[in-house]
């Protein structure tokens, strides 16, 4: 896999694997249950991706909405996709909500509601809370009748 997605722990991050797009655990946390969807094509550029990826974007983003929404009852969802530091094709997924949530011990603030998120008050987490996070999420995932690592 390309330098993005081990950057993001693929593959102990992954929560669900489609033909051209991996879900994965976002590291350093904005808000509870922030995620990066990674191409796993090692292009650089959106319009370079397969159009089977564009498509593939459909099943993606249901997958996610549907798993955060139970997860973590946001009230809005962003999509960014920076691509400045990390090159290949991927999206920042951070869920919105007004207020904190709470998971493992530690207090998860969406600093920049209503407005943009603050990706520099990100809560980083260790390998404990990225395990416990990662238990609580991968059965949403799966009961989209996906395989992740954990099948």
């Amino acid at each position: 896999m390309h330098a993005t997605a081990e950057k993001f722990g693929y593959p102990g991050t992954l929560l669900r694997e489609l033909e051209h797009w991996l879900i994965l655990l976002r590291p350093a946390q904005p808000t509870l249950g922030s995620l990066v969807l990674v191409a796993k094509s090692d292009v650089t550029e959106f319009s370079a991706l397969p159009a089977g990826a564009h498509a593939e974007l459909a099943e993606a983003t249901q997958a996610i909405e549907t798993a955060l929404k139970q997860f973590t009852d946001y009230a809005k969802i962003n999509y960014l996709m920076l691509m400045m530091v990390d090159p290949q094709v991927h999206f920042h997924v951070i869920p919105r909500y007004e207020g904190s949530r709470e998971f493992a011990g530690s207090q998860f603030v969406d600093a920049g509601w209503p407005k943009l998120p603050d990706l520099g008050e990100a809560v980083p987490l260790d390998a404990e809370q990225m395990a416990a996070l990662s238990a609580e999420l991968k059965p949403l995932f799966a009961a989209e009748g996906i395989q992740t690592d954990a099948n």
